[in-house]
């Protein structure tokens, strides 16, 4: 029997790891590979890792990992688990496996849902985004759009402004109120709302956005509203709670408390699966830390 179980091997999952090979206890590291970040060209903010590859920082923290003898990472899905009576969990894999442990961390990340328009995934990651801090450096001084509606949208234009003075609020058909169009005026923030037909460029760059009626608009980088929603279902079946969702993140986070307990004895959380705030690798990493570290207290203490 494992010590812990962390599934997910992003920034939380290696991060927790980590932690608990550090403190010597038996850990097997569960990983789909489906990191939500991959597709970046860069990490935004990261100290000490700013503007590196999200998979070669993943490969790096594996490497640090496999220098740990108590530590497994194991290519693979969990599709279901189980607190047993006796207090320890039971994951079972895809490929028929059935994992044991003292402890649970789930960190496997949250999938990012965006609207579904011509040309928006080919350029998600680069000159499409959902996080301002993460990529406007690279956008900075240039036309920039956001594409989202009502407070969302008029609170990620304002915020922009930190990043270029040419900026245009997309609402792709959704009309304004009056007042929004007075916050978005008095910030010098530009608006548009019709309907978009496509996101256009060459490769992976934006370039214009096309509305239905054929006009374009010089646009070089687009803030897009992503709703997240848990990549994985074993928090639901395991008895967590989840904080319900609210308008700016569309998160329905496991709550936690500060050191990343779910309520569930032995159950841990960490990373974008388990936070109400802007999800960012550097808050990945933080919470990773504390969900390993309350894992191996709990372990010492034998409960």
């Amino acid at each position: 029997m494992n010590d812990s179980i962390v599934i997910g091997a992003g920034a939380a999952g290696l991060s927790a790891g980590l932690t608990l090979a550090r403190a010597r206890r038996t850990t097997l590291i569960v990983d789909a590979g489906r990191q939500s970040n991959l597709a970046a060209t860069g990490i935004g903010g990261l100290l000490g890792h700013d503007r590196r590859p999200p998979a070669e920082y993943y490969a790096a923290g594996r490497a640090e990992l496999s220098a740990y003898p108590s530590i497994e990472i194991r290519h693979g899905e969990a599709v279901s688990a189980a607190r047993e009576p006796d207090g320890t969990f039971s994951v079972a894999l895809a490929d028929g496996r059935r994992e044991r442990a003292r402890t649970l961390i789930l960190a496997p990340g949250m999938d990012y849902r965006v609207p579904e328009l011509p040309g928006l995934a080919a350029r998600w990651g680069t000159s499409v985004f959902h996080c301002p801090f993460c990529h406007g450096w690279e956008a900075r001084d240039r036309p920039m759009g956001v594409l989202a509606s009502g407070a969302v949208g008029v609170h990620g234009a304002l915020n922009l402004r930190a990043w270029t003075t040419t900026i245009t609020l997309l609402t792709n058909g959704v009309a304004l109120t009056d007042g929004q169009r007075d916050l978005l005026a008095g910030g010098g923030v530009a608006w548009d709302e019709r309907p978009i037909a496509a996101l256009d460029g060459p490769g992976s760059a934006l370039a214009t956005v096309t509305f239905g009626d054929g006009d374009a608009l010089p646009v070089t980088a687009l803030l897009v509203k992503a709703v997240l929603h848990q990549r994985s279902a074993l928090a639901a079946g395991l008895g967590v709670t989840l904080i319900p969702p609210d308008e700016m993140l569309s998160v329905a986070a496991i709550t936690v408390d500060p050191m990343c307990r779910t309520g569930v004895p032995g159950l841990f959380a960490a990373g974008d699966a388990a936070t109400s705030v802007p999800p960012s690798m550097a808050a990945a990493v933080a919470s990773g830390y504390l969900a390993g570290a309350s894992a191996a207290v709990q372990i010492a203490a034998g409960y």
